[in-house]
């Protein structure tokens, strides 16, 4: 009988000989396409049974090439949404298709999260590794809106947060790369954030209180979820099993690129506002469709 877990165990036990260097996420070499195989059957187990996904909008991604997609993080550090729309991507394009997603370079710093991210395509999130993926024509995966996204408080769950990060739209305006936008909805209901009280918790160490998170983090949730009932801080969550919904929406493309757009303050501030709106219009819509199905119609299939 096959046994995933036997080949994940064998194929991260490989990686780790042929790189003996640290994960860092500074390397694009250390993507696995068997990695990426063996983890399907558990997506898959997630995908259909367990968040119950309905997709659409994936004509939009284009044939070939470069390309920026930029999502929205959801679901504190679970974030499944992230791994669903792999699953989804993957499922689609195959194991071969260029594909890296950008992560926080605290979560490098993590023991053993860098040898679980870099074999399926994470690097680490800074200009010079995402122009180096764009220039190999691969698709790149970056939420702006970072931690301060991922732990928005739950009455945020329906809003676009990039927190005002604009690194993306000039990376995108340097490297020519059309944006795809890619949202979802109902992962942010996995938990529910209270609050953020990073300020409160800089104060407190001010005080003498020891923190026991990096303060470069920039967010201090306390949430309800498992496996804690009551998190405090950015502790790691288990989701709870509520249905997510993607969309995967039209590529956005401006009308100028090049260094010289990437440079001008007002232009770069237009392309980010223009990200922002039709991102929040196409999350409105799908909010919208999904309320305006009715329960009793689940499983409801979105239109491919």
């Amino acid at each position: 009988m096959f046994n995933f877990f036997d080949l994940l165990t064998a194929r991260y036990r490989s990686h780790a000989q042929a790189y003996e260097p640290l994960y860092d996420g500074w390397s694009l070499d250390q993507r696995d396409p068997e990695v990426i195989k063996a983890w399907m059957p558990v997506w898959e187990w997630l995908y259909h049974s367990y968040f119950r996904v309905q997709t659409e909008g994936w004509h939009h991604i284009p044939p070939e090439g470069k390309m920026l997609i930029v999502g929205t993080h959801n679901g504190g550090s679970a974030s499944p949404d992230t791994s669903m729309f792999m699953y989804d991507w993957f499922r689609r394009f195959g194991y071969e298709r260029l594909t890296y997603g950008l992560m926080h370079r605290l979560a490098w710093k993590i023991p053993n999260v860098g040898r679980l991210a870099a074999p399926v395509g994470a690097i680490i999130a800074h200009p010079k590794t995402a122009i180096a993926a764009l220039r190999k024509d691969a698709a790149v995966l970056v939420y702006p809106g970072g931690a301060e996204d991922m732990f928005r408080p739950h009455s945020l769950r329906d809003r676009i947060y990039f927190a005002g990060r604009k690194g993306f739209i000039k990376l995108a305006l340097r490297e020519e790369a059309p944006i795809v936008p890619a949202i979802s909805h109902g992962a942010h209901d996995t938990l529910m954030i209270l609050g953020d009280f990073y300020q409160q918790a800089l104060q407190l160490h001010e005080w003498g209180v020891p923190l026991w998170f990096d303060p470069d983090m920039g967010v201090f949730p306390i949430y309800l979820g498992l496996p804690w009932g009551v998190g405090i801080g950015p502790l790691p969550n288990i989701p709870l099993p509520i249905q997510i919904h993607t969309r995967v929406c039209a590529p956005i493309i401006f009308e100028r690129y090049g260094r010289e757009a990437a440079s001008d303050r007002d232009y770069v501030d237009a392309c980010y506002e223009k990200v922002c709106t039709q991102m929040q219009r196409e999350l409105d819509d799908l909010i919208q469709c999904i309320n305006y199905t009715s329960p009793s119609s689940f499983p409801y299939t979105f239109p491919k």
